[in-house]
C-alpha cells in the first residue's frame, strides 16, 4: 500500500491507496480542493469540516443531477427501441402485404399465359380477306 500527501485549503494531509493508484488520488483531491477553493472565494474560511461537508454536499447534488438525465436517456433509448420495435413491425406486414400482391400478380400472368397457349391463334380481318381474296383468284 503507498502512501500519497495531497493539499486541501492549504493543509496537507497524507492518504494511504493501493499501488499505481496515486497519480489518480492526486488528481482527485486536486479538483476537490479546487471545489474547496471556491467556496472559500464566496463564503470565506468557515472550517475545514464545514468546507469539506459543502464540498461533498455540491458533489453529490452533481451526481444525483447526472444519474437523472442518465435516467432520463436511457428512458429515451427504451422509447425508441419500441419505436423502432413497431416500425419493423409494419414493415413486414407491409412486405407480406406485397408478397401476396405480386404473388397474386404471378398467378394472373401465368393463368394468363395458360389461356395463351391453348387457343389457336386469331385470325384478323385483314387475314380473312387474303383468304378471300386468294379463293377467288384460285376459282
Amino acid at each position: 500500500m503507498s502512501k500519497v500527501t495531497v493539499t486541501l485549503n492549504g493543509r496537507e494531509f497524507t492518504i494511504g491507496c493501493e499501488d499505481g493508484q496515486e497519480a489518480y488520488l492526486r488528481e482527485l483531491a486536486g479538483q476537490l480542493d479546487q471545489r474547496v477553493g471556491g467556496i472559500v472565494e464566496q463564503v470565506g474560511q468557515i472550517g475545514d469540516v464545514r468546507l469539506l461537508l459543502m464540498a461533498a454536499l455540491m458533489l453529490i447534488d452533481e451526481q444525483k443531477d447526472a444519474e437523472r438525465r442518465v435516467e432520463a436517456l436511457e428512458g429515451h433509448i427504451e422509447r425508441l427501441r419500441h419505436e423502432r420495435h413497431g416500425a419493423a413491425s409494419l414493415q413486414a406486414e407491409e412486405r407480406q402485404r406485397m408478397v401476396s400482391c405480386l404473388i397474386d400478380v404471378a398467378e394472373r400472368l401465368e393463368a394468363f399465359a395458360t389461356d395463351l397457349e391453348g387457343e389457336p391463334p386469331a385470325q384478323s380481318d385483314t387475314d380473312d380477306a387474303a383468304g378471300a381474296h386468294l379463293a377467288d383468284a384460285r376459282a
